[in-house]
């Protein structure tokens, strides 16, 4: 298969997803025109549309699988990057749901309000 995924997200705040995305996040700007902001992210492309009116979902739009989250939430908090509570989850002080089988994920939003989470997979023994 030569098909390579590309992740959509929408802003009604441009100049603010550009730094947010670019200096926060660490992405790499590859294209910027009057319709998307185009960063690399990994080996995907993410594609931030730029819309006039935008309602953002209750639920999570895009993230992303890291190794230690509690240091990724430390680096983003530095940055000024705020995380979710969510009432009806049991979150550990830094804002980490653990699910039942052990995977850590914590929930932040964008500039538009789109919902974003870092995901740390739980380790376990292949049987």
């Amino acid at each position: 298969m030569t098909r390579q995924p590309i992740s959509f997200i929408a802003t009604d705040r441009p100049q603010a997803a550009l730094t947010f995305y670019g200096d926060t996040l660490g992405l790499t700007l590859t294209e910027a025109s009057a319709y998307a902001l185009v960063f690399r992210d990994g080996s995907t492309t993410l594609r931030v549309q730029i819309v006039e009116n935008l309602s953002p979902a209750a639920f999570t739009a895009h993230g992303w699988q890291v190794r230690d989250i509690a240091s990724e939430i430390t680096a983003l908090a530095a940055s000024g990057v705020s995380f979710e509570r969510f009432a009806h989850l049991d979150q550990s002080p830094l804002g980490v749901w653990t699910t039942p089988d052990g995977h850590q994920i914590a929930w932040f939003k964008d500039p538009s309000g789109n919902i974003l989470s870092l995901t740390e997979l739980a380790v376990t023994e292949d049987v």
